[in-house]
C-alpha cells in the first residue's frame, strides 16, 4: 500500500494543477471577453442561430445566474446561459453558447457518449452523495473488527460507488471535447467569427476542457488509492 505521505502529495499536486487550470480558464475568458464580435452577436443570438442551422426547434436558450454557470439541459430541452454570456457579443460569450449548443446537438443526433452519461446520471448523484461517507463506515468498521467481514464488504461497496463517479468523469471527456469540436467547425463554416474570434474562442474551450481533464485525473487517483488501502486490509 502506497503511504499515506504519498497520497497527500498526489493530491496536493493535483490540487494545484486544477486551482492553476481554474484561474488560467477565467483569465482567459477575462481575454477574450474584450475581443467583441465584429457580427454584433450576443450569445444567446449566437445559440439560437447554430439551433436553427441544425433544424432543432424545440430546444430553448435562456439566461441563468452566475459566472460560468453555462449548461445543457438534457430533460427540458435548455440551453442555459450564464447572465454574461448571453448578452455579451465577444469571442467568449460565442464560444461558451456554441459549446453548450453542442450538447443541444449531441442529443439530437444520439451521441453515444451523451446517452451513456444520461443514463448514468441518476446513479453517479446517488453515489457521488454516499461514496465517501459508506467508505470511511468501512474503514472505521475494518479497523474495530468486531463484526467479522461486514468492515471490509462495507468499504467495497463504497470503492464500486465511488468508481462510478470516477466512471462519470472519464464517460464526461469525449462529451465535452466532442462539443466544443462541434462548436468551433460551426463557428468558422458559418463564417460566424473572423480569424482572430475563432483563434480565442478555441483557446477558451481548450482551458475549459482541461478543468475536466483534472478532475477525471483526481477521481481516479483518488479511486487507486482506497482500492490500495482495501488491498492492504484484506
Amino acid at each position: 500500500m502506497i503511504p499515506d505521505f504519498g497520497y497527500y502529495i498526489l493530491a496536493g499536486a493535483i490540487f494545484l494543477v486544477s486551482m492553476y487550470v481554474s484561474n488560467k480558464l477565467k483569465s482567459k475568458f477575462r481575454k477574450y471577453s474584450k475581443t467583441r464580435l465584429q457580427n454584433g452577436m450576443s450569445g444567446a443570438e449566437i445559440a439560437e442561430k447554430m439551433l436553427a442551422d441544425n433544424n432543432i426547434n424545440d430546444v430553448k436558450v435562456i439566461s441563468t445566474p452566475g459566472m460560468l454557470t453555462d449548461h445543457y439541459n438534457p430533460t427540458n430541452k435548455t440551453v442555459n446561459l450564464s447572465e454574461g454570456v448571453y448578452h455579451q457579443r465577444n469571442a467568449a460569450a460565442a464560444a461558451v453558447a456554441a459549446h453548450e449548443c453542442g450538447h443541444a446537438v449531441q442529443h439530437a443526433t444520439a451521441y453515444n457518449w451523451l446517452q451513456m452519461r444520461s443514463a448514468i446520471v441518476p446513479v453517479v448523484g446517488i453515489a457521488s452523495k454516499l461514496s465517501t461517507f459508506v467508505i470511511m463506515a468501512g474503514i472505521i468498521l475494518t479497523a474495530l473488527g468486531s463484526l467479522g467481514g461486514i468492515g471490509t464488504s462495507v468499504f467495497l461497496v463504497g470503492i464500486v460507488l465511488f468508481a462510478a463517479t470516477t466512471a462519470f468523469a472519464f464517460i464526461t471527456l469525449p462529451v465535452e471535447f466532442d462539443a466544443s469540436k462541434r462548436a468551433l467547425v460551426w463557428l468558422q463554416k458559418e463564417n460566424m467569427v473572423t480569424q482572430a474570434e475563432y483563434n480565442g474562442a478555441k483557446d477558451a474551450l481548450k482551458w475549459a476542457a482541461r478543468t475536466y481533464v483534472v478532475a477525471a485525473l483526481g477521481s481516479l487517483a483518488t479511486l487507486l488509492y482506497f482500492i490500495m488501502i482495501f488491498m492492504g486490509r484484506r
